[in-house]
Formats: C-alpha cells, structure tokens, sequence
C-alpha cells in the first residue's frame, strides 16, 4: 500500500526535526501519493491530489493571516498533508498556523528544525516507487498464475483455490441463486464460512456496477464480484470477510472471475466441437459410400466408441414435432411436459438437445459405458452403444437409463427410447438407426405404462400403421370405416370415438367397459347400439371391431 502521513512522520529523517501535529490529527492514515515542495501560497491548478505539501512557511510569516484560507485551498485540491518547517522565532506564523489548523481536515504538521527536504522526498518517493513496482510484480504473477489455469483448463475448485492463496482469504463462488458451487475456507472452518450462507448472501445484493469490477457491497460489507460474459452472468465471486487491501485483492477477484468464464467457454466449445464430430461420424456410417468397417472401427476409436463384439442402435427422441400434440387418450408414454420443440420453438429445441446431449455423455461416463452419439434430426439423438456380450444388453440399457434419469435430477423424462437390434458390425448398427428412430417415434404415441425403452417388438401394430399413416390408402381407410361418428362428432356429437375406443381395447366386454365407465348396462347398450346404427356395422363381429380398431390407430396417429 501506498505510504501514509503516519509511516512518513515515523521516518528518522522527520523524527529528528521533532515533528509537531497543529490539527487533522484525524487523516494521519490518508495515503500520500507523491511529495511536493513549494512557497507559494496559492498552489490552484498545481495539485491533483495526494500530494504531501512540504514548506519553509516564509510567505506565510509575511502574511500570516492567509493560513487558514491556504489550509482550505489544500483541503480542496485533495493533498494528503502539509508540512510547515517553523525554525527559529516563528511565533506570528506559527500562531496563524495554530489557529488554522483547529478546524482542519488534513494534517497539519510543523517542524522545529531544519530538515532537508530533498531527502524526504528521496526517501519517500523510493517508498512510493518501491510499492508500485511490488504492486506491478504481484500483477504479474496474478496474471501468469491465472494465465496458466486458462491455458490449462483448471477446473472451478483449482480456480478459487487459487485466488484465495493470493488474496489471502476465503473466496466462495456462488451461483445467481446464491448457492455455493466451490469455495475455499482458508483460515476459517467451512462450518463458520457456509453457515447461514444462502440468507446471508442474499442480505448482500450485487452492487450496481459495470462488469469486471470488484467492489464491497451489502451490510457485511462483503467483496465481490459478477462471473460471466456481459449479459450472461452465471455467478459471483466472494471475498465474505476484512481485507488490508481491497485493491489487491479486487484484481486477483477480476482475473480469477475471468479465467473461471473463458473456461466455461472453453469447455462448452470443447463438447460442441466433440458432439460436431460425432454427428459428422454417425452420419457417414449410416450412408457408407465406400467406408469399410475397418475404417469406420478406426475412426469411431478415435472418439472414444471401445471395439467389442456387439453394437446396439438407440435413439433418444426429446420431442413430437412441432405441431402435433398428443392424442385423445393424453398417452401417458408422452412426457408430462411437452418440450420447446413440440410447441414449434426450433431454437428452444436445440437447447432441449444439447442438455440431452450432455446429460447423454455424463451418463455414459458414469457408467464406465462407450457410445457415439449425435442428433439425426430435429427432436431426435442418435447412439450407437457398445455392448460387451450379447447377454448384457438388457443390463447395460438399464445403467444407461438409470444414470440418465439420475442426472436430471427432479426433472420430469422428457425423451422416449427407442432400441435396435445388436449387431456385430459397426456398420450394420449404424444402419439400425432408422429402425431404433422409428421404434422410438411410435412409442411416444403408445398410452400404456412407460417403459424405460421400447423395441420393435412393443410396438407391433401400432409401429406398421405409423409408417403407413401419411399413406393416402390408409387414410382412405380410416374415414370410410369412421366415416358415421366423424359425421356425428363434426356436428357437436362428442365422445362417440372415445368410446369406441374404450369399448375395442376392453376386448368387445360390454359387463367390464359398464364397470370401468360407472355405466349402467342399459346406458351402455343404447349408446353401444346408437354407434352400430352411425358405423352400419355389428359390434360383435371380431372381423368389424378388428377393422375399426386399425382404422381409429390410423386415425389418432394421424392426429398427432
């Protein structure tokens, strides 16, 4: 730190002239940032604050009654002190100054003996200087330690560690909800430094100021500072107790608030350009063109898919597209909050994906599992999953999706899981895909009880009528043998195809569909006869509700 007026009255130099304070007694601890020596009593313009003012007083003994006004004339520019050297028979001079200095501000010093002043100003310029150039050496290696944590992509714990050494003092890092992401306690327990943490530093609200500069704010007084790019904070770094220097410590707080957020940057960058090669990969071994399993073995070693003897296609479909809904049933196998892009945000939806996506990669990392994966297609993610036996597959899909769910955290699933069959080559699985994406996407339309992942196998009838849907035959179908209750519905008669519906997955049971609809049987037969009559068609007869039932598959698929 700068020199004070204290430290340089305590100077052997200033001891032996037998210094004597007339008033302001008060500033003594008011920095000084350089000495200047002058007779003139009118030093406007001269100054810019700081300044320790050393004089003979000579004009002053000439024109004692201007001490007070050139005592306010320095109190205005801003200098630390003044100095008077009062030798011999001084009294008129050191009276005014006496009188003067009652009410000052600023230090008001006289000596009794001769001193000379190019020596304190040698001396204390050496102070100042010195301190500058400590100042400028510890900058430096603030500035190199943090470079190389940038250079080396420290983590967030190795970054606090870091600046609390430097500053000396415990540094908590904490998110804009004012909980603790890393800290480091120093001298104090970790039991003192947390306790109470999120009301306390709430009690300290972040301080209007630009971004990059660390201030004390709040009633605790604490120094801190945002973390984060401009607009898009994302933290704020702490220093919760007293500090000999504030300024110090506030630079240290700046390059480790700026090593912490071009690391974040660097990090994310690293798994965007990680997921752009795996999507690039993925994509080639699904139109080879010439690509030999070799070949694409090698490659997809290259980014960390381990060689084994099976590979199973998976996809993770995040969403309906954007426009469909679920069908009349609610589908319960549909997540309970439809994402961005099934509400036509497209750029929502690609966030949805890469939260995916990295949910994706921690989970495979969690469960020591290898995998490429990359988006295929709006909604969708794809992955080919290495499997080290055959035997295994079941297992491995279930750590899979386990440690999946258990990075969400308390987010509801919003993804349906579709699964290929397991091959031996490469190739042949990336080639699954388009069977894994299709299993998914029809099993987010199934209203049975959700299921961790669907195969082929789950969805049967319902999978054959998605791809033949948009089939303009199918859909031909579906209006012919419905045509009587979309008449009916389309006139205000509601609840005609739900209860079809109900009545053809109750297998043509009239007692149960009575139970389960709180129906008297009487009810239930007039509006079961009511539909025959708008169907022209007799309910009981296997072949007609086999027939109404793929046609109202086809047309709640339709639907969504």
């Amino acid at each position: 730190m700068l020199p004070t007026v204290r430290a340089i009255l305590d100077l052997a130099v200033l001891r032996d002239a037998a210094p004597a304070i007339l008033g302001g007694d008060g500033a003594l601890d008011t920095p000084v940032r350089w000495v200047h020596v002058s007779e003139i009593l009118d030093l406007t313009g001269l100054l810019s604050g700081g300044e320790l003012v050393l004089t003979t007083g000579l004009e002053l003994e000439k024109e004692p009654g201007v001490a007070a006004s050139y005592i306010r004339s320095l109190e205005q520019a801003g200098a630390a002190g003044l100095i008077v050297e009062l030798v011999g028979q001084r009294n008129r001079s050191l009276a005014a100054l006496r009188t003067a200095a009652r009410t000052a501000k600023l230090p008001v010093i006289v000596l009794e003996h001769r001193v000379r002043f190019v020596q304190i100003t040698e001396t204390v310029h050496r102070m100042i200087v010195a301190e500058q150039l400590e100042r400028v050496e510890r900058a430096r290696d603030v500035h190199e330690a943090f470079t190389v944590l940038s250079l080396e992509s420290a983590g967030t714990q190795q970054v606090v560690e870091q600046a609390a050494a430097m500053i000396g003092a415990p540094v908590v890092l904490e998110d804009l909800q004012h909980l603790v992401l890393a800290y480091s306690a120093r001298n104090l327990a970790t039991t003192e430094l947390l306790d109470d943490w999120e009301r306390r530093s709430r009690t300290t609200p972040s301080p209007a100021q630009a971004h990059g500069s660390a201030r004390r704010a709040g009633p605790e007084e604490w120094l801190q500072l945002p973390v984060g790019v401009r607009r898009q904070l994302w933290g704020r770094l702490v220093v919760p107790v007293a500090l000999d220097d504030d300024e110090m410590a506030a630079m240290v707080l700046e390059r480790a608030a700026q090593t912490l957020a071009i690391n974040r940057l660097a990090e994310r960058d690293k798994r965007e350009l990680s997921q752009q090669a795996q999507a690039g990969l993925l994509n080639a071994l699904r139109q080879p063109r010439g690509l030999s399993e070799a070949e694409a073995l090698a490659r997809a070693a290259s980014l960390g898919l381990k060689r084994s003897p099976y590979y199973v296609p998976v996809v993770f479909r995040t969403a309906l597209p954007a426009g469909q809904v679920p069908d009349s049933h609610g589908g319960a196998g549909l997540p309970a909050r439809l994402p961005a892009a099934a509400q036509g945000d497209p750029l929502a939806g690609q966030e949805e994906e890469r939260k995916l996506l990295d949910l994706l990669a921690r989970a495979i990392k969690s469960t020591a599992s290898s995998a490429l994966t990359a988006s295929i297609q709006s909604g969708s993610l794809g992955m080919i999953l290495a499997l080290p036996a055959r035997q295994l597959e079941d297992a491995t899909l279930q750590r899979l999706t386990d440690a999946l769910a258990a990075h969400a955290g308390d987010a509801p699933p919003v993804w349906t899981i579709g699964v290929g069959r397991y091959r031996a080559s490469l190739l042949e699985a990336a080639a699954g895909i388009d069977e894994a994406a299709h299993v998914a996407e029809t099993a987010a339309t199934l209203h049975e009880s959700r299921r961790p992942f669907y195969r082929a196998t789950d969805v049967r009838l319902r999978g054959l009528l998605a791809l033949l849907r948009n089939d303009p035959r199918a859909q031909q179908f579906a209006e012919s043998e419905l045509a009587g209750l979309l008449e009916a519905e389309a006139q205000g008669r509601e609840g005609l195809l739900e209860l079809l519906g109900k009545y053809l997955e109750s297998g043509g049971n009239k007692a149960a569909l009575a139970r389960n609809g709180y129906l008297s049987r009487p009810t239930l037969y007039a509006r079961l006869a009511k539909l025959e009559e708008l169907l022209a068609v007799d309910l009981d007869d296997a072949e007609s509700r086999t027939s109404l039932h793929v046609a109202l598959l086809l047309h709640r698929l339709r639907g969504q």
